[in-house]
């Protein structure tokens, strides 16, 4: 996995192709600092490679990330769309809210459920649900995960995945427009969502 340090110095718009990571380095953060997503989508995973970069938590815009809060290895944040943060952001102080944790414990829960099938469904209107929209008669995701990548979220293989997400295609409940970034769901599909949340 490759990815480039975010620049140390405060900055207060760091922008980002799709596809390209940063690691955010706790050493070399200020004590008490945070990042805050101005626009795009990000997914926030563990460098190490013994926890095979295991996803903590997607960002969108408004999200914040405190860097005093990382393990010792940091964290990466990589570009799902075109991605534009600030580094030198302040806290927000008073809410109790940590979008890290929240999106945490919502992914261990999907991780819980018995069945693949019941995982990957409830990932989906999660995914959904938080970083969707609705536009006509689907539900649009503005980003693409790779079968690898839903495998580690919903704890099975890349092939096991596959098959999956090819049965919720052949169910007409999910669509990939060759061409455009992103996919189309059913809204059918993410408000049956397993342990749905709001």
């Amino acid at each position: 996995m490759s990815f480039r340090f975010l620049p140390t110095d405060p900055a207060t718009a760091v922008r980002m192709p799709a596809g390209q990571t940063v690691l955010l380095d706790p050493a070399s953060r200020p004590s008490g600092s945070c990042i805050e997503v101005l626009d795009g989508v990000a997914r926030v995973y563990c460098p190490c490679e013994e926890n095979e970069w295991i996803t903590l938590a997607f960002l969108q815009a408004g999200d914040q990330l405190c860097t005093d809060r990382l393990c010792s290895e940091g964290v990466c944040v990589e570009a799902l769309t075109p991605l534009s943060l600030r580094s030198d952001g302040t806290p927000r102080q008073g809410d109790g809210f940590d979008v890290v944790n929240e999106w945490t414990l919502q992914l261990l829960r999907i991780r819980h459920l018995g069945s693949a099938d019941q995982r990957l469904h409830a990932l989906f209107g999660l995914l959904v649900r938080r970083l969707g929209r609705r536009c006509g008669s689907w539900c649009d995701l503005p980003f693409r995960l790779t079968h690898e990548r839903i495998g580690e979220l919903i704890g099975t293989t890349r092939v096991t995945t596959t098959r999956l997400i090819s049965r919720i295609r052949q169910a007409q409940l999910l669509e990939t427009p060759v061409g455009e970034a992103g996919m189309r769901l059913a809204p059918g599909l993410v408000e049956s969502a397993p342990l749905a949340v709001a």
